[in-house]
């Protein structure tokens, strides 16, 4: 082999591992983003649904999918203890 062959062998894993530092780090930004808008929109419909006293069923659906979303993401702690008070609020809208 040529030392101009043995320069390509030795680079190709340094072009890969530059390569996969770019996607990683982009991956991370994502998943710091998305987990950034989950708990943003939870949050906002605790608020939403806390004013008005109850949350009905579509309310808690969607709810809990973003919850359960935000929490595959690695995400817990305050959100954790905001979503067990959500689901205690009633259903049912009280009565005036």
């Amino acid at each position: 082999m040529s030392v101009y062959q043995w320069l390509c062998l030795f680079s190709v894993p340094a072009v890969l591992l530059s390569v996969f530092k770019v996607l990683f780090s982009q991956i991370r930004a994502i998943k710091k983003g998305l987990q950034a808008l989950l708990r943003a929109q939870l949050i906002s419909e605790y608020n939403k649904w806390t004013d008005r006293g109850y949350a009905p069923i579509y309310a808690r659906q969607n709810f809990e999918n973003c919850w359960e979303q935000y929490h595959a993401l690695g995400k817990n702690g305050v959100m954790d203890d905001l979503h067990a008070k959500f689901l205690r609020l009633p259903v049912d809208a009280p009565e005036e």
